[in-house]
């Protein structure tokens, strides 16, 4: 049996257990319920503490979680990320007050910057040779600088709206973050197993999300032309029309170049073109 641990609640939570659905696994959970175990796949979910869960998969409670990058760079270096997930993603950024005049890092120094993340950002510090004094908050940690708390705030950031809410602004990046596959240090040969299993299904889900399925027709002699705008796979399959001298072409394309490679297809001679999303894709 697999363990995996995921956030208990919050966006991280939903999205996980979503990317688990897209894999085939259905999990029987109730609300506030800490443990589940999936119906038709091998695995029980434990529902923890996004900071406890480094330390639970150390300790060999969980063999593997979902984890944010940020969560991975602050408390699990030692931890191995198996595959970057594509969801959840913000940054880990300093931001100070809108009116502060702030120019450069150096303006930080001798400064107190409140933070959930002091390992980040003294190896920020460190690394940029600045010396300031950290304030550890667990919580609200925008709020610290309109009560005087803090000249500065390091927290993660998506869209912005909770700092200027506070009258905040961002003003240096730290890190990007994403959702991501951890590993624990030591896992046996039959849970490996399944760990290969299971980041066999993620990666095929997460190459259908990329990727659109294309159909459409071309005269015969426009066929070499188009197929060379169709290079996601070993090659796009032809199939007669009724029509004579016409034939339909199918294949894949990048699902971030799609208009661009419409453009492209209509510009070759290709008409009739029909785009759609892919559920799984397995190379």
């Amino acid at each position: 049996m697999l363990k995996i641990a995921i956030q208990k609640s919050g966006r991280l939570n939903e999205d996980s257990l979503k990317l688990l659905k897209n894999c085939g696994i259905s999990i029987d959970n109730r609300k506030d319920q800490l443990k589940a175990t999936a119906r038709d796949f091998p695995l029980e979910v434990y529902f923890l503490r996004n900071g406890d869960i480094p330390q639970y998969l150390r300790d060999g409670v969980v063999d593997l979680a979902i984890l944010g990058e940020n969560i991975l760079e602050e408390k699990g270096e030692d931890l191995k990320s198996l595959l970057p997930l594509g969801f959840s993603k913000c940054r880990v950024s300093l931001a100070v007050p809108k009116n502060s005049s702030f120019s450069n890092l150096a303006d930080l120094s001798g400064k107190q910057i409140a933070t959930s993340y002091p390992n980040t950002v003294r190896k920020f510090l460190e690394k940029n040779s600045i010396e300031a004094n950290l304030h550890i908050i667990n919580g609200s940690v925008e709020i610290a600088p309109n009560i005087g708390l803090a000249d500065a705030i390091c927290d993660i950031v998506s869209s912005g709206s909770t700092l200027f809410k506070n009258n905040l602004k961002e003003v240096v990046t730290l890190m990007e973050s994403e959702a991501t596959l951890v590993t624990g240090p030591k896992l046996s040969t039959e849970v490996s197993e399944i760990v290969d299993k299971l980041v066999f299904r993620i990666t095929a889900v997460l190459r259908a999300k990329k990727s659109r399925y294309i159909l459409l027709n071309a005269p015969n002699d426009k066929i070499e032309a188009i197929s060379s705008i169709l290079p996601v796979l070993k090659s796009p399959t032809v199939l007669p029309l009724a029509q004579e001298g016409w034939s339909s072409l199918h294949s894949v394309i990048d699902a971030h170049r799609f208009w661009e490679v419409i453009y492209e297809l209509k510009g070759a001679g290709a008409e009739d073109i029909l785009v759609c999303p892919i559920e799984k894709m397995v190379l």
